[in-house]
């Protein structure tokens, strides 16, 4: 961590804090001693000069770490389509079902998910 402060001209405590926030990977030998590669003197000089252009570490951060941590993009399509062939399936079944047995079935389907399909039929259509 010394010769890594040295190189780049930032405190040992610098270099633990951006390691503790996640902006810099470090290997540990046998001895537990960290060990930075190369690109970490890059990386340290790209972080000091985003500082000077006003940016905080939380974007930093989001810039060096994009979509670690973000959820994934939701594909509306997708879940219409999905939601589409369900209630197609669902409908194929009760045509097989007879009376007496659709009733049955429609028993064991608590309010709770027929409130939740619902929903999402009312947010998807609009």
């Amino acid at each position: 961590m010394g010769e890594l402060a040295t190189a780049t001209g930032v405190t040992k405590r610098t270099i633990d804090y951006y390691t503790n926030l996640g902006l810099l990977k470090v290997e540990r030998s046998a001895s537990n001693y960290r060990y930075y590669d190369k690109e970490m003197i890059n990386r340290i000089h790209w972080i000091e000069e985003q500082k000077k252009q006003g940016k905080c570490l939380d974007e930093i951060h989001r810039l060096i770490v994009p979509a670690e941590n973000e959820p994934e993009e939701i594909d509306v399509q997708d879940i219409r389509l999905q939601m589409r062939k369900l209630e197609h399936d669902v409908n194929v079944l009760m045509e097989h079902l007879d009376e007496k047995e659709r009733q049955k079935l429609r028993k064991k389907v608590s309010p709770e998910s027929v409130a939740l399909m619902q929903s999402l039929l009312l947010i998807l259509n609009n």
